[in-house]
Protein backbone atom coordinates (compact mmCIF):
# COMPACT_ATOMS: atom_id res chain seq x y z
CA UNK A 1 0.00 0.00 0.00
CA UNK A 2 1.44 3.40 -0.27
CA UNK A 3 1.93 6.18 1.88
CA UNK A 4 0.65 9.05 2.55
CA UNK A 5 2.32 12.66 2.44
CA UNK A 6 1.30 15.99 3.15
CA UNK A 7 1.65 18.39 0.70
CA UNK A 8 1.59 21.87 1.06
CA UNK A 9 -0.66 23.98 -0.82
CA UNK A 10 1.80 26.12 -2.77
CA UNK A 11 3.20 22.87 -4.19
CA UNK A 12 -0.45 22.07 -5.25
CA UNK A 13 -0.10 25.59 -7.25
CA UNK A 14 0.51 25.00 -11.12
CA UNK A 15 1.33 27.89 -14.04
CA UNK A 16 -1.92 28.42 -15.82
CA UNK A 17 -0.11 26.88 -18.76
CA UNK A 18 0.47 23.54 -16.77
CA UNK A 19 -2.87 23.70 -15.48
CA UNK A 20 -4.27 23.93 -18.19
CA UNK A 21 -1.97 20.61 -19.87
CA UNK A 22 -2.82 18.94 -16.52
CA UNK A 23 -7.05 19.33 -17.28
CA UNK A 24 -6.78 18.45 -21.58
CA UNK A 25 -4.81 15.48 -20.32
CA UNK A 26 -7.34 14.66 -18.02
CA UNK A 27 -10.10 14.95 -20.59
CA UNK A 28 -8.53 13.31 -23.05
CA UNK A 29 -8.05 9.96 -20.63
CA UNK A 30 -10.97 10.20 -19.78
CA UNK A 31 -12.78 10.29 -23.26
CA UNK A 32 -10.80 7.22 -24.28
CA UNK A 33 -11.79 5.84 -21.10
CA UNK A 34 -15.55 6.43 -21.52
CA UNK A 35 -15.14 4.70 -25.10
CA UNK A 36 -14.10 1.23 -23.47
CA UNK A 37 -16.71 1.79 -20.63
CA UNK A 38 -19.10 1.98 -23.26
CA UNK A 39 -18.48 -1.50 -23.82
CA UNK A 40 -17.98 -2.82 -20.66
CA UNK A 41 -20.52 -5.72 -19.50
CA UNK A 42 -22.30 -5.79 -16.30
CA UNK A 43 -20.26 -8.37 -15.23
CA UNK A 44 -17.59 -6.41 -15.51
CA UNK A 45 -18.70 -3.24 -13.95
CA UNK A 46 -20.00 -4.96 -10.97
CA UNK A 47 -16.79 -6.99 -10.79
CA UNK A 48 -14.75 -3.37 -10.85
CA UNK A 49 -17.48 -1.78 -8.21
CA UNK A 50 -16.99 -5.41 -5.43
CA UNK A 51 -12.95 -4.43 -6.30
CA UNK A 52 -13.78 -0.97 -5.17
CA UNK A 53 -15.47 -1.49 -2.15
CA UNK A 54 -12.80 -4.21 -0.72
CA UNK A 55 -9.60 -2.17 -1.88
CA UNK A 56 -11.59 0.59 0.44
CA UNK A 57 -11.30 -1.56 3.09
CA UNK A 58 -8.27 -2.75 2.14
CA UNK A 59 -6.63 0.65 2.09
CA UNK A 60 -8.14 1.74 5.35
CA UNK A 61 -4.98 2.73 7.48
CA UNK A 62 -3.84 4.81 4.50
CA UNK A 63 -7.09 7.05 3.99
CA UNK A 64 -7.68 6.90 7.46
CA UNK A 65 -4.27 8.42 8.33
CA UNK A 66 -4.88 10.90 4.59
CA UNK A 67 -8.13 11.72 6.78
CA UNK A 68 -5.82 12.87 9.87
CA UNK A 69 -3.79 15.32 7.48
CA UNK A 70 -6.57 16.89 6.51
CA UNK A 71 -8.08 17.36 9.56
CA UNK A 72 -4.90 18.62 10.91
CA UNK A 73 -4.86 21.39 8.18
CA UNK A 74 -8.82 21.87 9.01
CA UNK A 75 -7.94 22.66 12.34
CA UNK A 76 -5.08 25.13 11.34
CA UNK A 77 -7.27 27.28 9.50
CA UNK A 78 -10.23 27.22 11.69
CA UNK A 79 -12.94 25.25 9.92
CA UNK A 80 -16.12 25.20 12.15
CA UNK A 81 -17.12 22.42 14.16
CA UNK A 82 -19.88 21.51 11.45
CA UNK A 83 -17.67 21.41 7.97
CA UNK A 84 -14.83 19.38 9.98
CA UNK A 85 -17.09 16.78 10.88
CA UNK A 86 -18.38 15.95 7.82
CA UNK A 87 -15.16 15.89 6.68
CA UNK A 88 -13.65 13.37 9.02
CA UNK A 89 -13.68 9.98 8.37
CA UNK A 90 -13.65 6.73 11.39
CA UNK A 91 -13.76 3.04 10.52
CA UNK A 92 -17.54 3.26 10.80
CA UNK A 93 -17.96 6.29 8.39
CA UNK A 94 -15.53 4.10 5.67
CA UNK A 95 -17.56 1.07 6.21
CA UNK A 96 -20.38 2.79 5.24
CA UNK A 97 -18.51 4.38 2.42
CA UNK A 98 -17.37 0.43 0.94
CA UNK A 99 -21.21 -0.64 1.46
CA UNK A 100 -22.47 2.39 -0.25
CA UNK A 101 -20.51 1.19 -3.86
CA UNK A 102 -21.44 -2.53 -2.72
CA UNK A 103 -25.25 -1.55 -2.97
CA UNK A 104 -24.46 0.59 -6.39
CA UNK A 105 -22.49 -2.69 -7.14
CA UNK A 106 -26.65 -4.41 -7.25
CA UNK A 107 -28.06 -2.16 -8.47
CA UNK A 108 -30.23 -3.09 -11.91
CA UNK A 109 -27.34 -2.12 -14.49
CA UNK A 110 -29.37 1.05 -16.22
CA UNK A 111 -27.10 0.91 -19.45
CA UNK A 112 -29.55 -0.69 -22.29
CA UNK A 113 -32.84 -0.62 -20.56
CA UNK A 114 -35.80 0.62 -22.88
CA UNK A 115 -37.53 3.67 -21.22
CA UNK A 116 -40.02 3.34 -23.72
CA UNK A 117 -41.27 1.59 -27.04
CA UNK A 118 -43.97 2.36 -29.53
CA UNK A 119 -44.87 1.46 -33.34
CA UNK A 120 -45.44 3.70 -36.01
CA UNK A 121 -48.37 3.13 -38.28
CA UNK A 122 -46.34 2.09 -41.02
CA UNK A 123 -44.60 -0.56 -38.95
CA UNK A 124 -41.91 1.33 -37.99
CA UNK A 125 -40.75 0.09 -34.21
CA UNK A 126 -38.85 2.77 -32.10
CA UNK A 127 -37.13 2.74 -28.95
CA UNK A 128 -35.81 4.88 -25.99
CA UNK A 129 -32.74 3.36 -24.69
CA UNK A 130 -30.64 4.12 -21.79
CA UNK A 131 -26.59 4.80 -23.46
CA UNK A 132 -23.88 6.25 -21.13
CA UNK A 133 -23.32 10.24 -21.70
CA UNK A 134 -19.48 9.67 -22.18
CA UNK A 135 -17.53 11.94 -19.18
CA UNK A 136 -18.55 13.54 -16.91
CA UNK A 137 -17.22 16.35 -14.78
CA UNK A 138 -18.33 16.63 -10.85
CA UNK A 139 -17.53 19.36 -8.21
CA UNK A 140 -18.45 18.76 -5.08
CA UNK A 141 -17.92 20.09 -1.28
CA UNK A 142 -15.53 18.37 1.14
CA UNK A 143 -17.21 15.52 1.81
CA UNK A 144 -14.84 12.52 1.02
CA UNK A 145 -17.72 10.32 0.69
CA UNK A 146 -18.52 11.76 -2.16
CA UNK A 147 -15.52 10.35 -4.20
CA UNK A 148 -16.62 7.18 -3.57
CA UNK A 149 -20.07 7.63 -4.39
CA UNK A 150 -19.69 9.74 -7.58
CA UNK A 151 -16.67 7.43 -8.91
CA UNK A 152 -19.50 4.29 -8.64
CA UNK A 153 -22.24 5.80 -9.86
CA UNK A 154 -20.81 6.94 -13.15
CA UNK A 155 -19.35 3.80 -13.69
CA UNK A 156 -22.58 1.88 -13.10
CA UNK A 157 -24.02 4.14 -15.87
CA UNK A 158 -20.88 3.68 -18.18
CA UNK A 159 -19.52 7.07 -18.15
CA UNK A 160 -16.06 8.47 -17.04
CA UNK A 161 -15.91 10.77 -14.40
CA UNK A 162 -13.56 13.64 -13.96
CA UNK A 163 -13.69 14.61 -9.87
CA UNK A 164 -12.69 17.77 -7.99
CA UNK A 165 -13.64 17.98 -4.14
CA UNK A 166 -12.74 20.70 -1.54
CA UNK A 167 -9.22 21.32 -1.04
CA UNK A 168 -9.97 20.38 2.36
CA UNK A 169 -10.91 16.76 1.85
CA UNK A 170 -7.58 16.63 -0.63
CA UNK A 171 -5.66 14.27 1.44
CA UNK A 172 -8.81 11.71 1.71
CA UNK A 173 -10.01 12.26 -2.03
CA UNK A 174 -7.02 11.24 -3.17
CA UNK A 175 -6.31 8.12 -1.13
CA UNK A 176 -9.74 7.01 -1.42
CA UNK A 177 -9.37 7.72 -5.28
CA UNK A 178 -6.52 5.46 -5.49
CA UNK A 179 -8.62 2.52 -4.10
CA UNK A 180 -11.27 3.56 -7.07
CA UNK A 181 -8.39 2.66 -9.41
CA UNK A 182 -7.76 -0.04 -7.94
CA UNK A 183 -10.70 -1.79 -8.09
CA UNK A 184 -10.90 -0.60 -12.19
CA UNK A 185 -7.33 -2.11 -12.61
CA UNK A 186 -8.80 -5.44 -11.39
CA UNK A 187 -11.81 -5.50 -13.42
CA UNK A 188 -9.17 -4.72 -16.32
CA UNK A 189 -10.45 -1.22 -17.43
CA UNK A 190 -8.75 2.24 -17.37
CA UNK A 191 -8.16 3.83 -14.55
CA UNK A 192 -8.61 7.30 -16.68
CA UNK A 193 -12.60 5.94 -16.14
CA UNK A 194 -12.30 7.86 -12.73
CA UNK A 195 -10.43 10.55 -12.48
CA UNK A 196 -9.11 13.56 -9.77
CA UNK A 197 -7.80 16.47 -10.23
CA UNK A 198 -4.55 16.28 -9.02
CA UNK A 199 -4.62 20.32 -7.70
CA UNK A 200 -5.70 22.34 -5.40
CA UNK A 201 -5.80 25.27 -7.29
CA UNK A 202 -9.54 26.83 -7.77
CA UNK A 203 -8.23 27.64 -11.11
Amino acid sequence: MSSVEAVPLGAQSAGAEDLAATMASLGEDARRASRTLSRATTQQKTAALRAMAQAIRDRAPDILRANRLDLEAAAASGLGPALTDRLRLDEKRLAGIALGVDDIAALEDPVGTTIRAWERPNGLHIARVRVPLGVIGIIYESRPNVTADAGALCLKSGNAVILRGGKESFHSSTAIHAALVDGLLAADLPAAAISLVPVKDRA
